[in-house]
């Protein structure tokens, strides 16, 4: 959620902005990139992040009342979502809690489950519910994602991932492409990549280290699909992310 500001999210070919009037919802754990696109100096760029999980979502359906069904279809884990006057006086009250310590044990809790209860109110957000139906496409591609997240140093075995979410490799492309917007192995490169990304920033090991430890045997085939995604092949982008945000810190941009 932004307070003040506005940024874009992209996954894959696919882009997503929101801003003070409108927030975020993420179902599952994506290779996302983000960037800020409107903040100054006088107007800094704000904005506010709440975590949960599953277990909270399913117990606020069903205090609720609202249906579970493992339907046919499975919406895209990403969604921008209109901002409405509940919803952001939820939000307020938990950011608002911060002055009152002593209260954050007792109302946090409550007041996460009430942001929740509204996020789902909003009949865009029907998504959500359908990662939390047991059964659903959508919760079972979402078991595919847990495990690429987890193993995306290993070699990809479609027959696996499609046993993981006991359909057909067919299947297991449709459903996948529909909740991530992308095939498996576009996914596991996208995590590849971005993780190698990370480790280069720190400045902990070389490019051809990160190749191995993300998994690429051949360092050339990194290097060519790390400029493909990113621009500039990884020691020149390196560089480049260095020298933007020490221009950022020291205002020379």
């Amino acid at each position: 959620m932004v307070a003040q500001g506005s940024k874009a999210v992209m996954l894959g070919q696919e882009v997503y902005q929101y801003n003070p009037s409108s927030y975020l919802t993420a179902s599952l754990h994506l290779p996302i990139s983000g960037q800020v696109i409107e903040a100054s100096r006088e107007t800094p760029y704000l904005s506010l992040q709440i975590l949960f999980d599953m277990n909270q979502m399913l117990d606020v359906i069903q205090v609720s009342g609202k249906t579970l069904r493992a339907r046919g279809e499975a919406s895209r884990g990403l969604k921008v979502s209109r901002m409405n006057d509940t919803l952001m006086d939820a939000v307020l009250r938990l950011v608002k809690l911060v002055e009152v310590p002593e209260d954050i044990p007792l109302l946090v809790p409550s007041t996460i489950r009430e942001v929740i209860y509204r996020i789902l109110q909003n009949d865009c957000n029907t998504s959500l519910i359908q990662f939390a139906a047991t059964g659903s496409h959508a919760q079972r591609i979402a078991r595919v994602v847990e495990m690429l997240n987890r193993d995306f140093a290993q070699p990809l075995r479609v027959d696996e991932l499609a046993a993981e979410a006991r359909m057909s490799s067919s299947s297991l492309y449709h459903y996948f492409k529909e909740v991530t917007g992308m095939s498996p192995i576009q996914f596991q490169k996208h995590l590849r990549l971005q993780e190698a990304r990370r480790l280069l920033f720190s400045g902990s090991i070389d490019a051809a280290e990160a190749a191995i430890q993300v998994g690429y045997e051949s360092p050339s085939h990194f290097s060519r699909e790390y400029a493909r995604m990113f621009g500039l092949p990884p020691v020149r982008d390196v560089h480049r992310l260095r020298s933007f945000l020490i221009d950022e810190i020291t205002g020379d941009s």
